[in-house]
């Protein structure tokens, strides 16, 4: 097939790195998972989940889009399509703070794609291009897009670059490519995440034929030497689900990814660095587990891993002292992780 290269010059681009991103998702990335997250990591970047235009423009704009300072840098994933609420949804993020707007089209679930929303766009490329440039125009901020490779029935690596060169004309620099087509009938989200298969050879091309534009790898990346191969081929990955469920995999990102030499928190230390917050939460009227939900996987692949999710997931709920638990959790962690280490 002949390569797709356009003339433009490389760009050097403003905002924040995307060497190593955690990606949007749907219940998970909300700001307390981002809080948590960003302990491990000080230079991963995170995305919200993703918020339509909708509900940014009608609803509890503080609950949706507020966040905490240390969970910089961050990024806000918008789920839409029509242009001039894409915008002021992007004035709003700038004022709010955002280092980055994403704009979602890889989203193959049958209620966004109802409104228009996510990987369906990858049908009207044209569509895509006229919200990316009123974003653009709207805000000073990055203004990126996240897809797929395709769709069923336009999963061509002609139509994939004709999609990229539309939406590049528009403004767009940065693309965060999902290496797998989505089927938008007869599959789940999570069966697309999973059915259609990884063609990681496909984004390679991609940066190959645009090399002035920023390329972004997603989809089945779980561990760090995979990531760095990557980084040979393309200019930043986003992982997603292994983030979330291992969680301390980002541990490894500041030092091997970006350099950084500076002292990570142990596990332990993640914890009693999470109980300040937890009591905040709890203070403010919220329920403990909206937080601890998301620390599930903290001690994945260690004695007391299973004790550790079953007290935070089950036994939290009958407890009157709720933090209480989670004291004496640290002090467990701490007894089983202290005999592991000892030697014999």
């Amino acid at each position: 097939m002949q390569a797709k290269r356009s003339a433009d010059p490389i760009i050097t681009r403003p905002g924040p790195s995307r060497r190593f991103c955690v990606a949007p998702m749907m219940d998970w990335t909300d700001r307390h998972y981002r809080y948590f997250a960003r302990l491990v990591s000080r230079h991963a970047l995170l995305y919200t989940e993703m918020v339509t235009s909708g509900a940014v423009l009608k609803g509890d704009r503080e609950r949706l889009l507020g966040f905490d300072v240390a969970e910089h840098p961050l990024a806000l994933q918008l789920g839409g399509s029509n242009a001039s609420e894409l915008a002021q949804c992007a004035t709003i993020a700038e004022e709010y703070g955002y280092a980055e707007v994403n704009l979602n089209v890889g989203c193959p679930s049958d209620r966004v794609q109802n409104n228009l929303i996510g990987a369906c766009l990858m049908a009207h490329p044209h569509l895509v291009a006229e919200a990316v440039a009123a974003m653009r125009d709207a805000c000073s901020l990055p203004v990126t897009v996240k897809h797929r490779i395709g769709i069923n029935g336009r999963d061509s690596y002609e139509q994939l670059g004709d999609f990229v060169e539309t939406v590049h004309k528009a403004g767009c620099e940065t693309f965060i490519v999902h290496a797998r087509i989505a089927i938008l009938e007869g599959l789940s989200p999570k069966e697309n995440r999973e059915i259609p298969p990884l063609r990681y050879e496909v984004v390679h091309q991609l940066k190959r034929d645009f090399p002035q534009l920023e390329i972004i790898i997603n989809g089945g990346l779980v561990d760090i030497e995979t990531i760095r191969t990557e980084l040979e081929l393309v200019d930043g990955t986003m992982v997603g689900r292994e983030a979330y469920h291992n969680p301390y995999l980002l541990a490894d990102v500041d030092r091997l990814l970006f350099g950084d030499d500076a002292p990570v928190l142990s596990r332990l230390d993640v914890l009693r660095a999470m109980r300040p917050y937890i009591a905040r939460h709890l203070a403010s009227g919220g329920q403990m587990h909206h937080v601890t939900r998301h620390m599930l996987g903290l001690f994945q692949g260690l004695p007391g891993a299973r004790h550790f999710r079953r007290q935070l997931s089950s036994e939290i709920h009958r407890r009157q002292d709720p933090l209480g638990l989670f004291d004496e959790l640290i002090s467990e962690m701490s007894a089983r992780l202290e005999q592991r280490d000892c030697p014999a």
